[in-house]
């Protein structure tokens, strides 16, 4: 994963998303201050506080948390 696509999705109008890793974990970033992205590594904090550190390479998708509505960005409208 690219670290320029993750720096878009923190910029302007961010949206809460997860980070899924290659070897299948999820990260939550539902704030910008959740999250750290460097050259060579993507720093994320977690509920309790603790910090993983990912390499990008290892980065597989970024998904969009749904909304409060129940809808997630891009879903067809009803």
């Amino acid at each position: 994963m690219n670290v320029e696509q993750i720096r878009k999705k923190l910029a302007g109008g961010f949206r809460p998303f997860v980070i899924r890793t290659s070897d299948g974990r999820e990260f939550k970033v539902p704030h910008p201050e959740f999250i750290a992205v460097g050259r060579f590594e993507v720093a994320v904090v977690g509920k309790g506080g603790d910090i993983d550190l990912l390499d990008p390479l290892h980065i597989v998708s970024i998904r969009s948390l749904a909304r409060p509505n129940g809808s997630s960005r891009g879903a067809a409208r009803r």
